[in-house]
């Protein structure tokens, strides 16, 4: 299938934007640092993280990931205390210090940097941003034994330049928008799938391209799908090529028109 989900990650297309997502990653974890990561649904946030995080030693780092915010601040540091082997205290007030000695000797004990992905993040809570930046405070403020990613939708900028969350938000070491491809990108993207799954020669044409890539925005959940009924309504007409007509008709299918 060239345009599913399910692609290793030494598959996946990497272009300008993604590419910068990754080295901010991997600069944030490198320095056990605090970042942020935005975007609108489907830009393609999750992905680079995976990316960054699947190159990464495990002898030398633990990934902790809590894709879930309703879990509130408990269930949060509930996941990252049993995560690294231990077995977390019933209450919240010993929990959370429970949490942070864990993270801290899982540094200097075994010798490995806890990742901590928050995905989602612009659904946490008050009390679960507060928390991150709890956790953040370790020997007196000289540095943190782990690196933490908040990755999230563009209302997550907008929440941490509140007052309220100012601490947070000063701790914060990257950021990082990002965006959707641009036509060449989308271009590029299409034809690296195709290639993938097989196909080397021209499977789209010129103005089918530019149609999806108007339609979606250049974000790629949107272009893998629009593409992908593309292809469908080509094969249903019995067609050797996806042209505008199979392109329209996918956007309609898709309700992006």
């Amino acid at each position: 299938m060239p345009f599913g989900r399910n692609l290793a990650p030494s598959m996946l297309h990497r272009h300008a934007g993604h590419a910068e997502a990754v080295a901010r990653i991997d600069w944030c974890i490198s320095q056990h640092a605090l970042g942020v990561v935005t975007g609108e649904v489907g830009a393609g946030k999750t992905v680079a993280v995976r990316a960054a995080t699947t190159a990464l030693d495990g002898s030398r780092h633990i990934i902790i990931y809590l894709p879930n915010p309703s879990i509130g601040v408990r269930g949060m540091l509930h996941h990252i205390v049993a995560t690294l082997g231990h077995v977390p205290s019933f209450y919240t007030a010993t929990l959370a210090p429970q949490a942070a000695d864990a993270l801290a000797a899982e540094h200097a004990e075994r010798g490995r940097t806890p990742v901590i992905i928050f995905d989602e993040a612009h659904l946490l809570d008050n009390p679960q941003l507060e928390a991150i930046r709890m956790l953040t405070n370790h020997d007196m403020d000289s540095g943190a034994p782990f690196a933490a990613i908040l990755v999230g939708q563009p209302t997550l900028r907008q929440r941490l330049r509140l007052g309220v969350l100012a601490a947070l938000d000063q701790r914060i070491a990257v950021r990082y928008a990002l965006a959707g491809m641009n036509p060449e990108d989308t271009v590029d993207y299409i034809g690296h799938h195709l290639k993938i799954a097989g196909r080397a020669d021209a499977l789209f044409t010129a103005d089918a391209i530019t149609l999806i890539h108007n339609a979606s925005r250049g974000y790629p959940r949107a272009v893998n799908n629009l593409a992908l009924n593309a292809l469908t309504a080509a094969f249903a007409r019995n067609d050797t090529l996806v042209d505008e007509k199979a392109a329209r008709a996918a956007i309609t299918e898709t309700g992006t028109d």
